[in-house]
């Protein structure tokens, strides 16, 4: 006994004096934040310890994430037989979730006698998070073995789960069932779940079915448009949540940002920034990216980077790094690429990962620095960034050495390749085939394309272009004729300018703008100015076997050159014109731009596919090589 007192003033003797007078109930300590001096009275307590006492101590072990405090009333519990209640037990799973141990967290919801829809949600959603979406499933199978009954976050946590379209539509059957699916939290999760799969028509049906929107759902079919590239209507969604009044959080924001970035919307997106300052929303790391890259696409480097800048050292993640990287090597500035890599690598705060290194090696591609690219990926091969090389790696070489016109060092690097090459690898050697006249290693490659994707046009249209440039017409037309009996149909090429914040679209000898007239009567006079400045049409790029006048009439029709017309017709003298296509822009048209930008003074700014081309007084920042 008296050992016993000894050790107990010793305990005592090393809280605060205010504690020594009077020692506060558990709760009262934990309220207080005195969580150490708690755990020191539990020892005290021992057996009498209560259901108040074991539920104040876990609640601020969970809030703190405290994983070796809650580890001691763990055990305390079990010293002393104490039986937890269901709550309790839940509790101690869901501290061991947020602190990621997850089996430990799965044994206690083994252990518990009753298990609650509390208990299993709170199992299935750390999976979820955690990203082991196959155990997520697991134990949503076990809880509806044991008849439990999920709720909306139950349904919400399973349905983030959901990789495979087959499972997911089983969840989304008996959500109907239960009841469910008019529930907004869940609707979200389904239309998420199918816009993942690529399934947007369901998506948009589960949206419409909702009796009431609300910015979370809204924001759930923004995102989802925007992630598919469908970024006009994820527009219109965005302008129906401000007409209803809702108020757009951070994750609304960001994906309508990624939505202007896919149309090049740089007005628009000024105003969208500009609505985020004035709404004073915090600006998380997401948020930031997300303007960093709009910009960035939008061909507003400069203030891309000062974004860039003034973000926290702490708060830039790869995904910032990143966007400024893709960014940079887009516009072909390769010593802005590496001088970036440098600075990153420097920092040491955020490691490259498989995104940075392509984009560093996409900008030597641009940038005409094959040997500096083939360094960086030998540093990959021996482990110097921790990131392997993967598929989109070998590719990005291949098209490093192809543009270079080194199709045979290409072609035998694809055939080294550790694994089969994929059709993205197949399809940049195709390309520089086709831009280099290859001929042989150009079908190839070409044919073997079609064999792996018999659907894909482009395949079809880079060896016709390959064929047509070799004269072998009759090539041409068998391809075409294949075409056909695939019924494989050819993505048509569009521009569009955007003029008083509408968007003007054109295709390929349009005939159906608004002001169709006045654009092609403006052609023909741009077109006689421009020949007197040297512009000379390339009829390389015309794919027919027709006369010389008539390839000159296609070559005119070209979107690109509709739409710098209506841009010249539109904007006062001195505008900058800017245009963007969905498309690669073809040799002519590149050519016409810089002419163009001389004869008419104008700054000219197009983005394709690929890259930007910023013209001025007839030069392009692409150096011709792109």
């Amino acid at each position: 006994m008296f050992n016993l007192m000894k050790l107990l003033h010793r305990s005592l003797s090393s809280l605060p004096n205010s504690s020594l007078q009077t020692l506060l109930p558990i709760p009262q300590l934990c309220s207080n934040g005195r969580l150490q001096e708690a755990l020191l009275e539990m020892s005290v307590l021992g057996h009498n310890m209560g259901f108040h006492d074991y539920d104040a101590l876990l609640n601020t072990c969970v809030n703190k994430r405290a994983l070796r405090e809650d580890q001691r009333v763990h055990a305390h519990m079990i010293k002393t037989l104490y039986f937890p209640s269901t709550y309790l037990r839940t509790r101690l799973l869901i501290l061991y979730g947020k602190c990621d141990r997850l089996q430990d967290a799965h044994k206690v919801l083994d252990e518990m006698p009753e298990k609650n829809v509390v208990s299993w949600t709170a199992m299935i959603s750390r999976y979820s998070q955690t990203g082991h979406s196959s155990e997520a499933l697991t134990v949503f199978a076990e809880m509806m073995r044991a008849d439990g009954k999920p709720n909306h976050f139950t349904f919400a946590s399973v349905l983030t789960s959901c990789s495979g379209l087959s499972v997911g539509k089983q969840v989304h059957g008996l959500i109907i069932k239960l009841s469910y699916d008019s529930h907004v939290y869940v609707g979200s999760s389904l239309l998420d779940m199918y816009a993942k799969a690529g399934r947007i028509e369901e998506a948009r049906e589960v949206f419409e079915c909702l009796p009431e929107r609300d910015v979370v759902s809204c924001t759930a079919i923004i995102t989802a448009y925007a992630q598919l590239g469908l970024d006009e209507e994820a527009l219109q969604v965005f302008q129906k949540l401000l007409s209803q009044g809702m108020s757009p959080n951070y994750v609304t924001y960001a994906s309508v940002l990624t939505a202007l970035s896919g149309l090049a919307l740089l007005d628009h997106g000024k105003q969208v920034h500009c609505h985020v300052l004035r709404r004073e929303l915090p600006f998380y790391a997401v948020l930031q990216n997300s303007l960093i890259d709009m910009y960035s696409k939008c061909g507003n480097l400069s203030y891309a980077r000062r974004l860039f800048d003034n973000m926290p050292e702490t708060e830039r993640t790869s995904v910032s790094w990143n966007a400024m990287l893709v960014g940079y090597s887009k516009h072909g500035l390769v010593k802005e690429v590496l001088e970036l890599f440098r600075l990153m690598r420097d920092e040491k705060r955020v490691k490259p990962d498989s995104v940075t290194l392509l984009a560093v090696l996409s900008g030597c591609s641009h940038g005409r620095m094959e040997d500096t690219g083939l360094s960086i990926f030998d540093g990959m091969i021996a482990g110097d960034y921790g990131v392997k090389p993967d598929t989109e790696h070998y590719g990005c070489i291949v098209d490093m050495l192809g543009r270079a016109g080194r199709i045979k060092e290409a072609f035998e690097f694809v055939k080294r390749m550790p694994s089969e090459p994929t059709a993205g690898v197949l399809g940049s050697l195709l390309g520089a085939c086709r831009v280099h006249v290859s001929v042989d290693i150009g079908e190839y490659v070409g044919r073997r394309l079609i064999e792996i994707e018999p659907e894909n046009a482009g395949n079809y249209v880079i060896l016709s272009n390959l064929y047509a440039s070799a004269g072998r017409w009759e090539d041409v037309n068998n391809l075409r004729a294949m075409m056909l009996r695939n019924a494989v149909t050819k993505e048509p090429g569009r521009s569009w300018i955007q003029h008083e914040q509408t968007l003007h679209y054109f295709h390929a000898n349009d005939r159906t703008h608004p002001r169709r007239e006045e654009v092609l009567a403006k052609l023909k006079e741009i077109l006689i100015k421009m020949k007197q400045a040297g512009y000379v049409p390339d009829h390389s790029c015309v794919l027919y076997d027709v006369d010389e006048e008539q390839k000159e009439r296609m070559l005119l029709g070209h979107s690109e050159k509709l739409a710098l017309t209506f841009g010249l017709i539109a904007t006062g003298d001195g505008i900058s014109i800017r245009v963007f296509k969905n498309l690669r822009i073809c040799v002519d048209c590149h050519n016409f731009a810089k002419i163009f930008s001389k004869v008419f003074e104008r700054k000219v700014s197009l983005r394709d596919k690929n890259r930007f081309h910023q013209i001025v007084g007839g030069v392009c920042s692409c150096g011709d090589y792109w």
